[in-house]
């Protein structure tokens, strides 16, 4: 079938609308017709590395509806609402077996390769082969993906907020309510107040947790963050000491959690410090392959922290994102202040020129209606 995608064709250029030929899903995969989907930064990162297969038709945060299933497909049929999970995971590896499916391998060698999960592409564009990105390819009227990937949603559930959950909601509420597993009445405080640390303080807050102190550079995001629950906000470019600055929030006392949302390892630095004796660091931003974490040898056995490296925030798809969905349908999860502005997938290059300007909104997704 021949469709309209946002397609990279260069390197750090701006993608272009064409038009490209789709073939039918084979025995466990999905054709979904994409309704919305997000622009998020790792978009941007995939638009600007070298090493990217082009062409490639973008986007990883999508929600659509199922048109056509595979033969052997069970997890969803046609006519169902799915979100779309860019982490597939086989269930019977070491890690799924552990309970730990987000550590799955099996996506990731397709994934960099720019292929499906049996190393082929759905897609050509001028007669020849155009690459997935992320198994997913949202950035366009219709995509075939795996069946693992779709996970079933409501009815009710609105496409302009779905879609957000499969990558930047759920690893953001994943960060608090999965890998750090924040308890009732504890101290938490979550350093980078986009779209991801706004999750983690919702996923905090939801966990009961007595105290949320939200951690950024920017007075705006600190603002908004106020919204979704922060019981107090701390601007770290105003302090010479941030560890000590939320330690004296906290009443004196480090936080039993802290989450680095930021991918600087600086921060993770702060985070680690900032954070009390027995609590627990979790680092969910990306840090740089190059970069180096820095934290005080001295007396570190005595001290008891847990350091904890988090993908995906440790969900698990197919328990986790219909759950969000649920509470925001119940009214008890705030999706739709995520929204920046919606747009059409001709104007998607305003979500992309927005990541470089310092001055643009960023606790939140661009989302494209399609």
């Amino acid at each position: 079938m021949k469709m309209r995608a946002a397609v990279m064709t260069e390197v750090g250029k701006p993608v272009e609308i064409r038009g490209v030929e789709l073939d039918k899903p084979k025995a466990n995969e999905v054709l979904v017709q994409i309704k919305a989907t997000a622009v998020c930064h790792s978009d941007l990162n995939t638009l600007n590395d070298p090493t990217t297969p082009i062409p490639q038709v973008l986007g990883h945060e999508g929600a659509g509806v199922v048109v056509e299933t595979g033969p052997n497909v069970t997890k969803c049929k046609v006519g169902d609402k799915v979100a779309l999970s860019w982490v597939p995971f086989c269930g019977t590896c070491p890690n799924c077996v552990a309970g730990q499916v987000t550590l799955c391998e099996m996506a990731f060698g397709p994934m960099f390769a720019g292929t499906l999960l049996d190393d082929t592409s759905r897609m050509t564009m001028d007669g020849k082969t155009c690459y997935h990105s992320s198994l997913l390819s949202t950035f366009a009227e219709y995509t075939v993906v795996p069946e693992l990937s779709c996970v079933v949603i409501p009815d009710e559930m609105p496409m302009a907020q779905a879609c957000m959950i499969g990558c930047g909601v759920a690893t953001g509420y994943g960060a608090s309510v999965r890998a750090a597993g924040v308890r009732a009445g504890s101290s938490v405080a979550i350093f980078g107040i986009g779209a991801v640390g706004a999750n983690a303080i919702q996923g905090a807050v939801l966990s009961g947790a007595r105290k949320v102190i939200a951690c950024d550079i920017k007075d705006d995001n600190l603002e908004t963050a106020k919204q979704f629950g922060v019981t107090d906000v701390l601007n770290t470019q105003s302090v010479e000491d941030v560890a000590a600055a939320v330690k004296e929030i906290n009443g004196g006392c480090g936080v039993d959690y802290a989450i680095d949302c930021t991918g600087i390892p600086a921060v993770g630095t702060d985070a680690w410090l900032s954070t009390r004796k027995g609590g627990t660091t979790v680092v969910i931003g990306a840090y740089p392959a190059d970069g180096q974490l820095t934290l005080p040898s001295g007396s570190f056995h005595r001290i008891g922290k847990v350091l904890k490296g988090s993908f995906y925030g440790d969900v698990n798809p197919f328990e986790d994102f219909p759950k969000i969905a649920e509470l925001y349908l119940a009214g008890k999860y705030k999706l739709d202040e995520l929204v920046i502005e919606k747009i059409t997938l001709d104007e998607i290059n305003k979500a992309f020129d927005a990541f470089h300007d310092p001055t643009a909104k960023n606790m939140g997704r661009y989302i494209v209606e399609i």
